[in-house]
C-alpha cells in the first residue's frame, strides 16, 4: 500500500504517468524532475505520510528507490 501511495505522490508531483515511476527513476534523469519539482515532491511526501523529512534526507532523495529507503527511517514500511 505504501509503495503505491509513494508512486502516486511521485507521479502527481512530477506530472508523469505512474508507469514511469520505477526504482530506476532518478533526479534529473527526466526533464520533469527538476529542483522545483523536487521541492513539491518533498512537500507532498511530508503531507501524505505525516512526517517532516530532515535536510539531509531531502538532499539524499535522489531516486524512487532512495525515497523508499529514506522513508523506512521514519517507520514507513514497503512490503
Amino acid at each position: 500500500m505504501n509503495q503505491q501511495k509513494l508512486k502516486s505522490i511521485f507521479a502527481e508531483a512530477l506530472g508523469i504517468e505512474e508507469s514511469q515511476v520505477t526504482d530506476t527513476l532518478a533526479y534529473n534523469t527526466i526533464p520533469e524532475w527538476d529542483s522545483v519539482a523536487h521541492m513539491a515532491l518533498v512537500a507532498e511526501i511530508d503531507d501524505q505520510f505525516d512526517i517532516m523529512l530532515d535536510t539531509d534526507d531531502v538532499l539524499d532523495l535522489s531516486s524512487f528507490a532512495k525515497a523508499k529507503e529514506i522513508l523506512q527511517k521514519y517507520d514507513i514500511r514497503f512490503e
